[in-house]
Protein backbone atom coordinates (compact mmCIF):
# COMPACT_ATOMS: atom_id res chain seq x y z
CA UNK A 1 0.00 0.00 0.00
CA UNK A 2 2.73 2.35 1.18
CA UNK A 3 4.52 1.61 -2.41
CA UNK A 4 1.40 2.62 -4.40
CA UNK A 5 0.82 5.61 -2.41
CA UNK A 6 4.21 6.58 -3.46
CA UNK A 7 3.97 6.01 -6.38
CA UNK A 8 0.71 8.01 -7.13
CA UNK A 9 2.99 11.04 -5.13
CA UNK A 10 5.37 10.48 -7.78
CA UNK A 11 3.38 10.90 -10.52
CA UNK A 12 1.12 13.83 -8.81
CA UNK A 13 4.49 15.29 -8.85
CA UNK A 14 5.75 14.85 -12.44
CA UNK A 15 2.76 15.86 -13.88
CA UNK A 16 2.85 19.20 -11.83
CA UNK A 17 6.55 19.96 -13.28
CA UNK A 18 5.48 19.60 -16.83
CA UNK A 19 2.60 21.63 -16.60
CA UNK A 20 5.12 24.78 -15.21
CA UNK A 21 7.33 23.87 -17.49
CA UNK A 22 4.54 24.48 -20.40
CA UNK A 23 3.71 27.68 -18.30
CA UNK A 24 7.20 28.94 -18.62
CA UNK A 25 8.48 27.99 -21.84
CA UNK A 26 6.19 29.07 -24.85
CA UNK A 27 7.64 27.88 -27.90
CA UNK A 28 7.24 31.00 -30.53
CA UNK A 29 9.29 28.82 -33.18
CA UNK A 30 12.15 31.15 -33.30
CA UNK A 31 15.42 30.71 -35.03
CA UNK A 32 17.82 32.97 -33.55
CA UNK A 33 20.68 32.59 -30.75
CA UNK A 34 18.95 34.96 -28.38
CA UNK A 35 16.07 36.77 -28.03
CA UNK A 36 13.73 38.69 -26.08
CA UNK A 37 10.75 40.89 -25.64
CA UNK A 38 10.06 43.70 -23.90
CA UNK A 39 7.13 46.05 -23.10
CA UNK A 40 8.98 49.34 -23.23
CA UNK A 41 7.13 51.77 -20.31
CA UNK A 42 7.36 49.30 -17.86
CA UNK A 43 10.43 47.07 -18.79
CA UNK A 44 8.78 43.75 -18.43
CA UNK A 45 10.26 40.90 -19.85
CA UNK A 46 6.95 38.66 -21.51
CA UNK A 47 9.73 36.69 -23.62
CA UNK A 48 13.35 35.47 -23.39
CA UNK A 49 15.41 32.97 -24.81
CA UNK A 50 19.05 32.56 -24.11
CA UNK A 51 18.73 36.59 -23.23
CA UNK A 52 22.23 36.75 -21.82
CA UNK A 53 25.01 35.50 -23.88
CA UNK A 54 27.58 37.67 -24.98
CA UNK A 55 27.34 37.58 -28.45
CA UNK A 56 27.92 40.24 -31.90
CA UNK A 57 25.57 42.33 -32.88
CA UNK A 58 26.57 43.95 -35.96
CA UNK A 59 24.97 47.17 -36.71
CA UNK A 60 22.37 47.25 -33.88
CA UNK A 61 25.46 48.21 -32.30
CA UNK A 62 24.20 51.63 -33.94
CA UNK A 63 21.27 51.60 -31.60
CA UNK A 64 23.59 53.27 -28.55
CA UNK A 65 25.69 55.28 -31.25
CA UNK A 66 21.95 56.97 -32.10
CA UNK A 67 20.97 57.32 -28.21
CA UNK A 68 24.86 59.22 -27.49
CA UNK A 69 23.48 61.58 -30.32
CA UNK A 70 20.17 62.10 -29.24
CA UNK A 71 21.48 62.93 -25.80
CA UNK A 72 23.47 65.51 -27.28
CA UNK A 73 20.37 66.56 -29.30
CA UNK A 74 18.51 66.81 -26.70
CA UNK A 75 20.76 68.57 -23.97
CA UNK A 76 21.50 71.29 -26.16
CA UNK A 77 25.06 70.35 -27.07
CA UNK A 78 24.22 70.02 -30.51
CA UNK A 79 21.36 70.80 -32.59
CA UNK A 80 19.55 68.68 -35.45
CA UNK A 81 20.75 71.53 -38.18
CA UNK A 82 24.48 71.85 -37.02
CA UNK A 83 26.75 71.11 -40.18
CA UNK A 84 29.02 68.13 -39.68
CA UNK A 85 32.29 68.01 -41.62
CA UNK A 86 33.49 64.22 -42.71
CA UNK A 87 36.92 63.09 -42.33
CA UNK A 88 39.14 61.14 -44.14
CA UNK A 89 38.92 58.70 -42.03
CA UNK A 90 34.98 58.65 -41.79
CA UNK A 91 35.12 58.66 -45.58
CA UNK A 92 36.94 55.42 -45.29
CA UNK A 93 34.63 53.19 -43.81
CA UNK A 94 32.96 50.59 -45.80
CA UNK A 95 29.75 48.12 -45.96
CA UNK A 96 27.12 50.00 -45.30
CA UNK A 97 27.58 53.87 -45.99
CA UNK A 98 25.88 56.64 -47.22
CA UNK A 99 28.96 57.40 -49.32
CA UNK A 100 30.42 60.52 -47.62
CA UNK A 101 33.23 62.54 -49.06
CA UNK A 102 36.38 63.54 -47.23
CA UNK A 103 35.13 67.43 -46.73
CA UNK A 104 31.62 67.15 -47.53
CA UNK A 105 28.94 69.01 -44.90
CA UNK A 106 25.61 66.96 -43.60
CA UNK A 107 23.43 68.03 -41.30
CA UNK A 108 22.89 66.45 -38.28
CA UNK A 109 19.78 65.72 -39.27
CA UNK A 110 20.81 64.05 -42.54
CA UNK A 111 23.57 62.34 -40.52
CA UNK A 112 20.90 60.70 -38.69
CA UNK A 113 18.44 59.82 -41.09
CA UNK A 114 21.71 58.03 -42.89
CA UNK A 115 22.79 55.70 -40.02
CA UNK A 116 19.06 54.98 -39.03
CA UNK A 117 17.70 54.69 -42.21
CA UNK A 118 20.70 52.98 -44.45
CA UNK A 119 22.80 51.80 -41.30
CA UNK A 120 25.58 54.02 -42.29
CA UNK A 121 28.97 52.86 -40.94
CA UNK A 122 30.46 56.14 -42.02
CA UNK A 123 28.14 58.56 -40.97
CA UNK A 124 28.92 56.80 -37.11
CA UNK A 125 31.90 57.71 -37.47
CA UNK A 126 31.53 61.32 -38.49
CA UNK A 127 28.98 61.98 -35.73
CA UNK A 128 31.49 60.17 -33.23
CA UNK A 129 34.34 62.98 -34.47
CA UNK A 130 32.14 65.71 -34.29
CA UNK A 131 31.06 65.31 -30.76
CA UNK A 132 33.69 63.28 -28.96
CA UNK A 133 36.71 64.61 -31.43
CA UNK A 134 37.67 60.88 -31.93
CA UNK A 135 36.30 57.63 -32.33
CA UNK A 136 37.97 56.20 -29.80
CA UNK A 137 36.75 58.56 -27.32
CA UNK A 138 33.58 58.27 -28.92
CA UNK A 139 33.41 54.78 -27.79
CA UNK A 140 34.66 55.11 -24.47
CA UNK A 141 31.22 57.54 -24.55
CA UNK A 142 29.25 54.14 -25.25
CA UNK A 143 31.14 51.78 -22.57
CA UNK A 144 30.10 54.27 -20.37
CA UNK A 145 27.03 54.36 -20.97
CA UNK A 146 25.99 50.54 -21.03
CA UNK A 147 27.67 50.86 -17.20
CA UNK A 148 25.20 53.46 -16.84
CA UNK A 149 22.51 51.34 -18.36
CA UNK A 150 23.40 48.06 -15.84
CA UNK A 151 24.23 46.36 -19.57
CA UNK A 152 26.49 43.91 -17.22
CA UNK A 153 27.24 41.64 -21.03
CA UNK A 154 28.14 44.66 -23.10
CA UNK A 155 31.44 46.21 -24.41
CA UNK A 156 32.03 47.97 -27.57
CA UNK A 157 35.16 48.84 -29.79
CA UNK A 158 33.55 50.66 -32.62
CA UNK A 159 30.81 53.06 -33.43
CA UNK A 160 28.69 50.58 -36.12
CA UNK A 161 29.07 47.03 -35.17
CA UNK A 162 31.93 45.62 -37.58
CA UNK A 163 33.48 42.70 -36.50
CA UNK A 164 36.05 43.15 -33.76
CA UNK A 165 37.02 41.22 -31.09
CA UNK A 166 35.61 41.98 -27.80
CA UNK A 167 32.98 43.51 -28.97
CA UNK A 168 29.60 41.67 -27.75
CA UNK A 169 26.14 42.67 -26.57
CA UNK A 170 23.32 40.00 -24.85
CA UNK A 171 19.62 40.40 -26.00
CA UNK A 172 18.71 41.62 -22.84
CA UNK A 173 21.19 44.80 -23.03
CA UNK A 174 20.24 45.53 -26.71
CA UNK A 175 16.19 45.67 -25.44
CA UNK A 176 17.59 47.74 -22.48
CA UNK A 177 19.64 50.59 -24.59
CA UNK A 178 16.74 49.95 -27.11
CA UNK A 179 14.40 51.33 -24.36
CA UNK A 180 16.58 54.19 -23.31
CA UNK A 181 16.91 55.13 -27.39
CA UNK A 182 12.62 55.37 -27.10
CA UNK A 183 12.49 57.76 -24.36
CA UNK A 184 13.97 60.48 -26.84
CA UNK A 185 10.90 60.57 -29.26
CA UNK A 186 12.26 62.03 -31.92
CA UNK A 187 14.45 59.19 -32.64
CA UNK A 188 11.29 57.45 -34.45
CA UNK A 189 11.19 60.90 -37.07
CA UNK A 190 14.13 58.55 -38.09
CA UNK A 191 13.61 54.96 -37.47
CA UNK A 192 10.32 54.78 -39.41
CA UNK A 193 11.20 56.20 -42.49
CA UNK A 194 10.54 53.53 -45.00
CA UNK A 195 12.03 55.71 -48.05
CA UNK A 196 13.51 59.05 -48.16
CA UNK A 197 16.52 61.18 -49.48
CA UNK A 198 19.52 63.32 -48.91
CA UNK A 199 21.69 65.78 -50.87
CA UNK A 200 18.46 67.40 -52.44
CA UNK A 201 16.95 64.23 -53.64
CA UNK A 202 20.22 62.54 -55.25
CA UNK A 203 20.97 60.15 -53.02
CA UNK A 204 18.01 57.68 -52.06
CA UNK A 205 17.29 55.66 -48.75
CA UNK A 206 15.48 52.67 -48.30
CA UNK A 207 15.38 50.82 -44.68
CA UNK A 208 17.10 48.40 -44.41
CA UNK A 209 14.35 46.71 -41.69
CA UNK A 210 11.61 45.84 -43.75
CA UNK A 211 8.67 45.35 -40.95
CA UNK A 212 8.45 49.17 -41.13
CA UNK A 213 6.84 48.53 -44.65
CA UNK A 214 4.99 45.62 -43.49
CA UNK A 215 4.40 44.72 -39.66
CA UNK A 216 1.55 47.25 -38.23
CA UNK A 217 2.39 49.30 -35.68
CA UNK A 218 6.59 48.78 -36.49
CA UNK A 219 8.40 51.84 -35.70
CA UNK A 220 12.00 50.84 -35.46
CA UNK A 221 14.95 49.98 -34.37
CA UNK A 222 17.15 49.11 -35.87
CA UNK A 223 19.03 45.98 -37.80
CA UNK A 224 22.25 44.21 -38.09
CA UNK A 225 24.23 41.44 -40.01
CA UNK A 226 27.85 40.11 -40.25
CA UNK A 227 29.53 37.16 -41.31
CA UNK A 228 30.44 36.62 -37.02
CA UNK A 229 27.30 38.43 -35.70
CA UNK A 230 24.47 36.50 -38.59
CA UNK A 231 21.40 38.61 -38.80
CA UNK A 232 19.87 40.58 -35.71
CA UNK A 233 17.65 42.66 -35.32
CA UNK A 234 16.18 44.99 -32.61
CA UNK A 235 12.33 45.71 -33.81
CA UNK A 236 9.98 48.08 -32.47
CA UNK A 237 6.46 48.56 -32.94
CA UNK A 238 3.50 50.02 -30.79
CA UNK A 239 -0.16 49.52 -30.77
CA UNK A 240 -3.03 50.57 -28.57
CA UNK A 241 -0.60 52.31 -26.53
CA UNK A 242 1.41 49.24 -26.06
CA UNK A 243 4.94 50.08 -26.81
CA UNK A 244 6.89 46.62 -27.72
CA UNK A 245 11.09 46.06 -28.25
CA UNK A 246 11.80 42.33 -29.97
CA UNK A 247 14.92 41.59 -29.94
CA UNK A 248 16.65 38.94 -32.54
CA UNK A 249 20.21 38.18 -32.29
CA UNK A 250 22.32 35.42 -34.35
CA UNK A 251 19.33 34.43 -36.90
CA UNK A 252 20.93 32.35 -39.94
CA UNK A 253 19.34 34.42 -42.40
CA UNK A 254 17.49 37.69 -42.99
CA UNK A 255 14.15 36.32 -43.23
CA UNK A 256 14.22 34.39 -40.57
CA UNK A 257 15.26 37.24 -38.26
CA UNK A 258 12.36 39.07 -39.08
CA UNK A 259 9.60 36.12 -38.82
CA UNK A 260 11.26 35.82 -35.00
CA UNK A 261 10.73 39.57 -34.63
CA UNK A 262 7.29 39.14 -35.98
CA UNK A 263 6.44 36.26 -33.93
CA UNK A 264 7.40 38.07 -30.55
CA UNK A 265 5.94 40.75 -31.13
CA UNK A 266 2.43 38.96 -32.64
CA UNK A 267 2.39 37.06 -29.53
CA UNK A 268 3.30 40.40 -27.05
CA UNK A 269 0.55 41.82 -28.60
CA UNK A 270 -2.02 38.61 -28.30
CA UNK A 271 -1.61 37.88 -25.08
CA UNK A 272 -0.70 41.64 -23.22
CA UNK A 273 -1.76 44.97 -22.60
CA UNK A 274 -0.46 48.16 -20.85
CA UNK A 275 -3.40 50.06 -18.36
CA UNK A 276 -2.42 53.88 -17.72
CA UNK A 277 -2.98 54.25 -14.32
CA UNK A 278 -1.52 57.52 -13.96
CA UNK A 279 -0.07 60.35 -16.68
CA UNK A 280 2.44 62.94 -16.13
CA UNK A 281 -0.22 66.39 -15.49
CA UNK A 282 -3.18 65.06 -15.29
CA UNK A 283 -4.91 66.81 -11.93
CA UNK A 284 -5.58 64.38 -9.41
CA UNK A 285 -7.65 67.12 -7.40
CA UNK A 286 -7.58 70.74 -5.61
CA UNK A 287 -6.43 71.56 -2.36
CA UNK A 288 -7.00 75.11 -0.27
CA UNK A 289 -3.83 77.61 0.13
CA UNK A 290 -3.31 79.42 2.95
CA UNK A 291 -2.11 82.51 2.74
CA UNK A 292 -2.48 82.69 -1.03
CA UNK A 293 -3.57 85.37 -3.68
CA UNK A 294 -5.43 82.32 -5.27
CA UNK A 295 -7.47 80.23 -2.55
CA UNK A 296 -7.01 77.10 -4.08
CA UNK A 297 -4.21 75.11 -6.50
CA UNK A 298 -4.43 71.93 -8.70
CA UNK A 299 -2.80 69.25 -7.69
CA UNK A 300 -1.18 67.40 -10.70
CA UNK A 301 0.93 63.96 -11.55
CA UNK A 302 4.78 64.77 -11.67
CA UNK A 303 5.20 61.16 -13.71
CA UNK A 304 3.38 58.51 -15.75
CA UNK A 305 2.41 55.24 -14.57
CA UNK A 306 1.61 52.25 -16.80
CA UNK A 307 0.93 48.19 -15.50
CA UNK A 308 1.10 45.58 -17.95
CA UNK A 309 -1.59 43.23 -17.66
CA UNK A 310 -1.95 39.73 -19.17
CA UNK A 311 -5.33 39.95 -21.13
CA UNK A 312 -8.14 38.26 -19.30
CA UNK A 313 -6.43 38.78 -15.47
CA UNK A 314 -8.02 40.87 -13.69
CA UNK A 315 -5.18 44.08 -12.70
CA UNK A 316 -6.43 44.75 -8.86
CA UNK A 317 -4.43 48.34 -8.87
CA UNK A 318 -4.87 50.88 -5.45
CA UNK A 319 -3.99 54.27 -5.24
CA UNK A 320 -3.14 56.10 -1.78
CA UNK A 321 -2.57 60.04 -2.03
CA UNK A 322 -0.89 61.64 0.71
CA UNK A 323 -1.08 65.74 0.44
CA UNK A 324 0.68 67.53 3.02
CA UNK A 325 -1.62 68.66 5.42
CA UNK A 326 -0.88 72.43 4.96
CA UNK A 327 -0.10 74.37 1.87
CA UNK A 328 0.68 77.82 2.78
CA UNK A 329 1.60 80.18 0.52
CA UNK A 330 3.69 81.06 -1.66
CA UNK A 331 3.61 77.23 -3.97
CA UNK A 332 6.00 77.53 -7.33
CA UNK A 333 4.27 75.74 -10.16
CA UNK A 334 5.83 72.02 -9.92
CA UNK A 335 6.61 72.14 -6.40
CA UNK A 336 6.35 68.86 -4.33
CA UNK A 337 3.14 68.82 -2.23
CA UNK A 338 2.58 65.13 -1.91
CA UNK A 339 2.72 61.56 -3.34
CA UNK A 340 0.40 58.96 -5.06
CA UNK A 341 1.61 55.32 -3.99
CA UNK A 342 0.06 52.74 -6.68
CA UNK A 343 0.43 49.19 -5.62
CA UNK A 344 -0.38 45.91 -7.01
CA UNK A 345 -2.20 43.15 -5.10
CA UNK A 346 -0.41 45.55 -1.84
CA UNK A 347 2.69 45.27 -3.23
CA UNK A 348 3.87 49.18 -3.96
CA UNK A 349 4.79 49.36 -7.96
CA UNK A 350 5.46 53.21 -7.87
CA UNK A 351 5.82 56.24 -5.60
CA UNK A 352 4.23 59.27 -7.64
CA UNK A 353 4.94 63.02 -6.77
CA UNK A 354 2.00 65.14 -6.92
CA UNK A 355 3.18 68.72 -7.96
CA UNK A 356 1.52 72.17 -7.65
CA UNK A 357 0.04 72.77 -11.21
CA UNK A 358 0.21 76.60 -10.65
CA UNK A 359 2.38 79.58 -8.96
CA UNK A 360 0.36 81.14 -6.02
CA UNK A 361 1.60 84.51 -4.39
CA UNK A 362 1.61 85.26 -0.96
CA UNK A 363 -0.83 87.36 0.47
CA UNK A 364 0.86 91.16 0.66
CA UNK A 365 -0.32 93.24 3.65
CA UNK A 366 -3.13 95.04 1.88
CA UNK A 367 -4.78 92.11 0.85
CA UNK A 368 -4.88 90.45 4.10
CA UNK A 369 -6.24 93.71 5.93
CA UNK A 370 -8.89 94.10 3.27
CA UNK A 371 -9.94 90.38 4.17
CA UNK A 372 -9.22 91.12 8.10
CA UNK A 373 -11.89 93.81 7.61
CA UNK A 374 -13.99 91.96 5.48
CA UNK A 375 -14.63 88.62 7.48
CA UNK A 376 -15.43 91.26 10.70
CA UNK A 377 -18.22 93.27 8.73
CA UNK A 378 -19.35 90.71 6.01
CA UNK A 379 -18.35 87.38 7.57
CA UNK A 380 -16.63 86.09 4.61
CA UNK A 381 -14.52 86.80 1.73
CA UNK A 382 -17.19 85.17 -0.45
CA UNK A 383 -20.09 88.08 0.78
CA UNK A 384 -17.42 90.68 -0.11
CA UNK A 385 -17.16 89.20 -3.34
CA UNK A 386 -20.34 89.29 -3.92
CA UNK A 387 -21.60 92.61 -2.59
CA UNK A 388 -18.72 94.14 -4.58
CA UNK A 389 -20.95 92.80 -8.01
CA UNK A 390 -24.28 94.46 -7.01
Amino acid sequence: MKKVICFFICVCFMMQSVVVFAEGNTDLGLNAKSAILMEESTGNILYESNPDERLPIASVTKVMTMLLIMEAVDSGKISLDDMVTVSENAMSYGGSTMFLETGEQLTVNDMLKGIAVASANDGCVAMAEHLAGSESAFVDMMNEKAKELGMENTHFMNTNGLDEDDHYSSARDVAIMSRELMKHETIFNYTSIWMDTLRGGKFQLANTNKLIRFYDGANGLKTGSTSKALCCLSAAAKRNDMQLIAVVLGAPTSAERFASAKSLLDYGFANYAVNTQITAGDEVQKIAVEKGVDKEVGVVAGDSCSTLVKKGQEDNITKEIKIDETITAPIEAGQKIGTMTISRDGEVIADIDLNASSTVEKKGIGLIIKDFFATIFFGSNNDTEENSEI
